[in-house]
């Protein structure tokens, strides 16, 4: 019956591609050799790509924001650049733990895929309706936001761009990204490979430039670094809440597996090489932050790496934020790729309405999916609390990346006929389940806050989705939503993609 309801869904459409098929008949018997691709999501993502894509979406605006946020917690120089280097570190053994579940299930979608074949349907469905709903396209909303504040601030020197302006810029930027992925997978990756080598440029010049500050004697912050270390547990937690929030992407190439090039070698390859490169840029950005800013100045700086800029690099210090705008919406377009394909899985699987599986006929992008988490993302941007929103996101993020590392754990007892390309010690897994109860528990009982609650709610209302649309399939719902998505596939020119052998 569900094959059948998928084949009535793509009727229209499929007979259009019939047709286009007979009228270039006679061209294609000229070129028998140049077969018709199939309509499936393509493998157009290189090993270069691959980094570019872990790369370009973890070095967004964090580095440029974060730096506030993680001092702020911490207390202290010394533990703030202990903070940043442990992040990297427990960035890249989380990132070891997917390089495993990648490479042994070969399926999109990151966590989702991996949750689903551990612990079964039911949790894979909540993760996929947290993050599709509210995880990712807040995230895409938070980096647009930020994007968009520095984008504006030239513009209104010496005062704090009007509200309505950064929220119709960040609503301009995420519009033209959706639709560039929309064009292209070959594009939306040059536009990636582009932003990250602008962004790595303007790391290397603030790094060089604070290594040339330091050699010059500017080390008055680092003396006594560790005093006013925070002793608060919940704050500490915090502290690395913010570190990770700018190290999060560290998981994005999973949500692209299929369409990655030999992914059993480049995937492992890609996080190796990208993840180690983007802590030791974070630490050394941090250093050279504080070789010209003290604690309080970097605190009360409303933009860090401008300040810096305007301090070191007077003459050309216009360069910094145009640089940072060039990071956040590099790092925006990482976001919005990634988040299609989840979409894209989940509807696929029964877990979200048809039509996010359906691709473009003549584009090979997941159209709809792409789509939906653009126009979720803008309204996301409407209550433009950037901090809240972080917290928010962090702790349900937190939650899911525990879940998967168990199920790391569960598989390595209950799928042992699976192939391990790649096989880490179980005790990383271990360490990275312990790290996310501490990132998901230490805040709440520290200072318990609504959010939390409102979070764990959300979470849970998808239950009464669940049991009626996945579980029972309540057949007016199939009636209902059978015209609609045959109307949104005239409308798009999108099509079921087909099964792969």
């Amino acid at each position: 019956m569900h094959q059948q309801t998928e084949m009535e869904e793509g009727n229209i459409t499929k007979r259009k591609e019939s047709q286009n098929g007979s009228t270039g008949h006679s061209m294609d018997c000229q070129n028998k050799e140049k077969q018709p691709k199939a309509t499936v999501l393509q493998k157009d993502v290189g090993l270069l790509s691959g980094i570019c894509l872990i790369v370009g979406t973890m070095i967004g605006s964090g580095i440029f924001i974060s730096p506030k946020s993680v001092l702020l917690y911490s207390g202290a120089v010394g533990p703030c650049l202990l903070i940043w280097a442990a992040c990297g570190v427990l960035a890249t053994l989380g990132a070891l733990c997917y390089a495993e579940l990648g490479t042994m299930i070969t399926k999109s979608g990151g966590e989702y895929s991996y949750l689903s074949e551990a612990f079964g349907s039911l949790i894979a469905y909540l993760y996929s309706w947290t993050t599709v709903m509210v995880l990712k396209p807040s995230s895409f909303a938070i980096i647009t936001l930020s994007f968009a504040e520095y984008a504006s601030a030239p513009f209104y020197p010496g005062c704090t761009p009007p509200l309505v302006v950064t929220k119709c810029l960040s609503a301009a930027a995420i519009f033209l990204i959706v639709t560039v992925n929309c064009l292209s997978v070959k594009l939306a990756s040059y536009v990636q490979n582009f932003f990250t080598a602008a962004k790595l440029f303007i790391i290397l010049v603030i790094v060089v430039a604070g290594m040339v500050m330091l050699a010059q004697g500017n080390t008055e912050t680092f003396s006594n670094a560790f005093e006013g270390t925070s002793s608060s547990f919940g704050a500490i937690g915090l502290a690395f809440y913010n570190g990770l929030w700018a190290y999060d992407g560290w998981n994005q190439l999973n949500f692209i597996t299929e369409e990655l090039k030999n992914p059993f070698r480049n995937l492992p390859l890609a996080i190796l090489i990208g993840i180690p490169l983007v802590s030791v840029c974070y630490v050394l950005v941090n250093v050279a932050y504080f070789s010209v800013m003290t604690s309080t100045e970097l605190l009360l700086s409303p933009a860090v790496a401008v300040t810096f800029g305007d301090r070191v690099l007077h003459p050309l210090s216009w360069i910094i934020p145009l640089f940072v705008v060039f990071s956040t919406f590099g790092s925006a377009n990482g976001s919005c790729f990634t988040a299609g394909r989840l979409a894209y899985v989940s509807g696929r699987e029964g877990h979200m309405v048809k039509i996010l599986s359906y691709i473009s006929l003549k584009r090979y992008t997941p159209a709809p999916a792409l789509i939906l988490n653009g126009m979720l993302a803008i309204f996301y941007i409407i209550p433009a609390d950037i901090n809240t929103l972080i917290n928010y996101f962090s702790f349900a993020q937190w939650v899911f990346y525990g879940l998967t590392a168990l199920a790391l754990i569960v598989m390595r007892f209950t799928r042992k006929e699976l192939h391990r390309p790649v096989k880490v010690p179980i005790v990383i897994a271990g360490l990275m389940v312990v790290v996310s109860c501490y990132l998901v528990l230490a805040p709440i009982i520290d200072k318990p806050e609504l959010e939390y609650l409102y979070c764990t709610i959300f979470i849970f209302s998808g239950l009464l989705l669940y049991y009626p649309f996945v579980h029972r399939k309540v057949n007016w719902a199939r009636k209902l939503m059978r015209p609609i998505t045959m109307h949104l596939q005239l409308l798009m020119e999108v099509v079921p993609p087909e099964k792969s052998e």
